[in-house]
């Protein structure tokens, strides 16, 4: 995967979760095709970048702080 595709799949992750659309990892990973912790390792980079990321375990789902 080069930068530009990294990117893209960044962005649309980061899009999912301030949609509240980002239900689980396994969601993700079956949406780009790769393990559940390559998601893992995206979201960690994004909240590296300063996104404020959270799993909420009362929603199931992955939301910004």
């Amino acid at each position: 995967m080069n930068f530009r595709e990294r990117k893209e799949r960044l962005d649309y992750l980061l899009e999912m979760v301030e949609k509240g659309q980002c239900v689980s990892l396994i969601q993700v990973a079956e949406k780009y095709n790769c393990s559940t912790r390559t998601v893992k390792r995206m979201i960690a980079e994004l909240k590296e970048y300063g996104h404020q990321i959270e799993y909420c375990s009362c929603l199931k789902k992955f939301q910004k702080k």
